[in-house]
């Protein structure tokens, strides 16, 4: 099969979060298979250039707001995937992927329609024909649209149909009216049942009306997303009227980058076999690392980006009570307000706490092995990775009970499914105190805690399975073309 996969980051080339690590993955593993993949993205100042000085270069003439605009596109191997690189220097020759300093570019709708638009013109460019156009959160949203409207009638694009993928509804895309013109589209388009969201154009909305197929990143996920404008962010409506149309797609885990038993970055590799010995060397050299002692009282891991959704300012309220009982290390960088939140919990117990401000990946890897529990008390997750790695390092994770976290933590036996961590009501601070005091609980207990240790350790969270669901979830997609 001849896939397309348009996103707006990925792994190893630009990422501000998950992803990047889902569109890296999920390439290489359709690729590994056998399938023919070519993955367009944004040629960002952050994507170095010497790889791509050898490759092909293709020139581009791209529309964008009635006007012609001429760009370059970039090529290179990446292992099994094909990689295109549009690269228009005024841009995407700038400080930040999509802003600086918490303030989005001024002219993203520019930028993205450029992008959607190129990354059509780039694969007729390079002769590729793709049976399935596989788009990624708003910043891809318009190629289902421009498949509908501008390339309905090109011969080239006859046997391909569309997937767009919603990785988080709180992003969404959305610009004044004028982008409906800059973008190419009608007025007919700029209705309820179109790309209109309360008066202005929505990015998001566009590949939710207009992709063959869509999908998200959990089962459980997709269903909230239809359930309540909280999750559904005032999409709620259209969701539901397309949800025969709608799957939750488990997203995996880069094992290979993901593995205490060849991790780089510990002080000890272990598996499951020897975690308790493992782990406990880990969390020796960390608390040693962040100056927390070493007193055998619980390590409490966090690993997190700093934003409202997350849950932290909960965490702090419900952790700071317990503090003589356990010791917690955080690091995560956003929200300047949540920073300043877990700063100044440190700062009063500088005895427990430890907060590591900015990311620092290796510093993390550290954090997931050392750890005894891991805490992400999330208001909403639509997959969340977090708890997947920690589980893979054998911390327990202590969540709440919504999107990819309720798919993959449990607290219950059920059935062959063994109970692997700890669950809250999410965004209930209360809740979430008692979950942590029964996840203390299970810490005192030895028998509880390699049982909780074994069930999180033997979890798999390959991408074999979500692949060979997205290329059923790719033929569904053409039926559903013809059909239309």
């Amino acid at each position: 099969m001849k896939i397309l996969l348009a996103s707006s980051e990925s792994v190893p080339f630009c990422k501000t979060g998950g992803l990047a690590d889902v569109v890296g993955a999920l390439g290489q593993r359709l690729g590994a298979a056998g399938h023919d993949v070519c993955l367009f993205l944004p040629k960002y100042r952050a994507v170095e250039a010497e790889p791509l000085q050898g490759g092909k270069s293709y020139s581009l003439k791209i529309p964008v707001g009635g006007r012609t605009l001429e760009a370059r596109l970039r090529y290179m191997q990446w292992r099994s995937v094909s990689a295109y690189f549009i690269d228009y220097p005024p841009f995407f020759d700038r400080e930040g992927l999509y802003g600086v300093e918490g303030k989005d570019h001024p002219d993203n709708d520019l930028r993205f329609i450029l992008f959607c638009r190129g990354v059509l013109e780039g694969t007729k460019a390079v002769g590729f024909r793709p049976d399935v156009v596989h788009a990624h959160d708003w910043q891809t949203g318009l190629l289902a649209a421009y498949l509908r409207r501008h390339y309905a009638a090109d011969e080239f694009f006859s046997g391909t149909s569309s997937v767009f993928t919603v990785h988080n509804m709180a992003y969404q895309g959305n610009f004044p009216r004028a982008a409906l013109a800059a973008a190419g589209l009608e007025e007919r388009d700029f209705t309820p049942d179109g790309v209109e969201y309360y008066g202005q154009v929505s990015f998001l909305k566009a590949g939710l009306v207009f992709s063959d197929v869509l999908t998200t990143v959990s089962p459980t996920y997709a269903r909230e997303i239809q359930e309540s404008g909280e999750r559904g962010f005032g999409m709620e409506g259209l969701l539901r009227r397309r949800s025969a149309d709608l799957f939750g797609v488990l997203n995996g885990l880069d094992t290979d980058a993901w593995n205490p038993t060849a991790d780089p970055n510990l002080p000890r590799r272990y598996r499951a076999a020897d975690a308790l010995a493992g782990k406990a060397a880990c969390k020796r050299e960390l608390l040693r690392e962040c100056g927390l002692p070493d007193d055998g009282k619980p390590l409490i891991g966090v690993v997190s980006r700093l934003d409202h959704q997350k849950g932290l300012d909960l965490a702090a309220k419900a952790l700071e009570t317990r503090l003589g009982r356990c010791r917690v290390a955080a690091v995560g960088t956003g929200d300047p307000a949540i920073h300043e939140l877990l700063s100044a919990l440190a700062r009063r117990h500088p005895e427990s706490v430890h907060f590591h401000a900015g990311f620092d990946d290796a510093f993390a890897h550290r954090v997931y092995a050392a750890s005894d529990l891991f805490l992400m008390p999330s208001r909403f997750e639509p997959c969340g990775l977090g708890q997947m790695i920690a589980m893979r390092y054998g911390a327990i994770p202590v969540v709440s009970r919504t999107g990819g976290l309720a798919d993959t933590v449990f607290e219950r036996e059920d059935g062959a499914r063994g109970a692997n961590g700890l669950l809250s009501a999410p965004g209930d601070c209360e809740d979430l105190g008692r979950a942590l005091d029964r996840a203390l609980g299970a810490f005192a207990d030895d028998g509880r805690r390699r049982s909780l240790m074994e069930a999180a350790m033997s979890a798999s969270f390959s991408w074999e399975a979500p692949a060979r669901r997205y290329l059923e979830l790719y033929a569904a997609a053409a039926g559903r073309r013809q059909t239309a």
